[in-house]
């Protein structure tokens, strides 16, 4: 398979059933569990076009083999809004065949029809294979992350 036979569509309300293995592959692969309940929280979202979130499958055929989602927000250091790339997930047993370019690529149409100035991601430091694609096609920022949970 390659990129050139997969295709990038929006998310749409009928393909929960297609996008819920992508989404519980990807919190599998951080070693993470979101409830349930934000799950649903968070679908809802990447369909409301009054929020600032969106998100994308990578179909080959029939089979959605790849996701991604993006939050459009404000910047004090720009006029055109930021897009976060939050998530990007290719089903293990096709990696490497260029749909995680093809989705980062699909973020970066988006975030350009929308006026945005800049695209990023975070990724964790172990993620070394991610991170051989990601040094291709963006560039690394410098920054560390810091947070403090709040809930």
């Amino acid at each position: 398979m390659t990129a050139a036979e997969i295709e990038i569509r929006p998310l749409e309300a009928g393909q929960h059933e297609a996008w819920l293995p992508l989404w519980r592959g990807y919190q599998a692969f951080y070693e993470v569990d979101i409830p349930a309940a934000v799950s649903e929280v968070m679908w809802a979202r990447l369909l409301d076009a009054a929020e600032p979130m969106w998100g994308a499958l990578a179909w080959s055929g029939a089979k959605a083999v790849g996701l991604v989602h993006a939050i459009q927000h404000r910047s004090c250091w720009t006029v055109g809004d930021y897009c976060y790339l939050q998530d990007l997930f290719v089903d293990p047993a096709i990696r490497g065949a260029g749909i995680g370019r093809a989705l980062i690529g699909h973020v970066y149409e988006a975030a350009e029809r929308n006026g945005c100035s800049r695209v990023y991601w975070l990724t964790h430091e172990t993620n070394t294979s991610a991170m051989g694609l990601y040094d291709q096609v963006a560039q690394r920022s410098g920054f560390v992350q810091y947070r403090h949970f709040l809930r």
